[in-house]
């Protein structure tokens, strides 16, 4: 009998480990779909929406109509064999209960082909999309060398643009015309885990976590190669990369400002956000949350900031982006950095808006904040 129970003992403790190892397993699995870099790339917060070309005319198109179709300003309308930019929703064309009229700004969409919008305008690089002279330049990280485009101007404060979760180079080109035009040089850099530049060895997105080394790196090579000062503009994980930079001696200094795109600030709160959105199933989370700290060293404690970083006690200049409805990035935690320090910290709430996409909601509007902030830091 006492042979009889103690085999039962080890076949229970066996069973036991085995449920462990599946459950640890099957978190680590549901962290990586949620962490995983998504191909092709797909800014966090648009899904996979498919939206139908119904018809299209002179100067304008016809979708499906959804929350997202009708939201206010300027989007890219992208599919895998072309690109077209949709302007503002036209009010006074119907086009019927179940679709919604928008001017076609630019691009070549047939009817009956299927789209999904997405926050990035331009396709290419900054001459084949704008036609502004650059130059491909490689910034030394720390895993390898980072490709950036660097475009020059006569100023001697650099404007060094991040791009967010599931975006690319591409995303700051909608902002390269306005910084252009007011003569900043521009540095664009690719970082771990995008096409070109090192590969992390988790294969995941850490949320800006290790990111921020290669932000701190292209801080660097702009004061290498002739940056007085340098402002970092960045969008959802591009901004928490930011932040770090203007804290890290020796060049936080030398950093005169950040610009925060629906920056994120609560980490669990995107993770679950990402999770829900890539098809982790809900009793998954609980784990991947376990395998996204412990197996890939994140930290997704909610722990939102509401201290900017400064210089000699004295708060940096931040001006803040974000709105209400962005569902990946909570908003509260922007109003409590803004709210703890107004003086130093404007936030420009943007209605109607999804996440790392405020300047595609209102861009006059996001432009005019953005000269005000960076006027007195030219």
């Amino acid at each position: 009998m006492r042979r009889h129970t103690t085999a039962a003992m080890a076949a229970t403790t066996l069973l036991g480990a085995g449920a462990a190892v599946a459950t640890v397993a099957a978190g680590r699995w549901a962290a990586g779909a949620a962490l995983g870099a998504s191909q092709p790339p797909r800014p966090a917060g648009f899904g996979r929406e498919r939206l139908t070309v119904h018809a299209t005319g002179p100067g304008r198109v016809t979708l499906t109509r959804t929350v997202r179709s009708e939201r206010p300003g300027v989007y890219g309308l992208t599919a895998p064999d072309r690109h077209a930019i949709a302007g503002p929703v036209i009010g006074d064309v119907f086009g019927g209960p179940d679709t919604v009229v928008r001017t076609l700004e630019s691009g070549d969409l047939t009817p009956g082909s299927t789209v999904e919008l997405t926050p990035r305008l331009h396709t290419g690089d900054p001459r084949t999309a704008l036609d502004i002279p650059f130059t491909d330049v490689s910034v030394p990280g720390d895993n390898g060398p980072l490709p950036a485009w660097f475009v020059p101007g006569p100023r001697t404060t650099w404007v060094v643009a991040l791009h967010g979760l599931g975006a690319t180079r591409e995303h700051p080109l909608n902002l390269l015309p306005f910084l252009h035009a007011h003569h900043f040089p521009v540095l664009i850099p690719a970082y771990r885990g995008d096409a070109g530049a090192p590969r992390p060895g988790d294969r995941v997105h850490h949320l800006g976590a290790t990111e921020w080394h290669d932000a701190e790196a292209a801080v660097r090579y702009a004061l290498r190669y002739g940056a007085e000062r340098v402002v970092l503009h960045g969008w959802s994980t591009g901004a928490t990369m930011a932040l770090r930079p203007a804290v890290q001696p020796p060049p936080h200094q030398r950093v005169a400002g950040l610009v925060l795109d629906s920056p994120v600030l609560a980490p669990a709160a995107t993770f679950r956000s990402l999770a829900s959105e890539r098809g982790v199933p809900g009793p998954l989370l609980p784990f991947a949350l376990g395998a996204a700290n412990g197996g890939f060293g994140l930290d997704t404690g909610d722990r939102p900031s509401g201290h900017p970083p400064g210089h000699g006690g004295a708060p940096l200049p931040v001006m803040i982006f974000h709105g209400p409805d962005d569902t990946v990035a909570p908003w509260r935690t922007s109003r409590e950095m803004a709210a703890a320090h107004p003086e130093a910290v404007p936030l420009h709430t943007v209605p109607h808006a999804e996440h790392a996409a405020m300047w595609n909601a209102d861009p006059a509007a996001y432009e005019e904040r953005l000269r005000r902030f960076l006027t007195p830091l030219m």
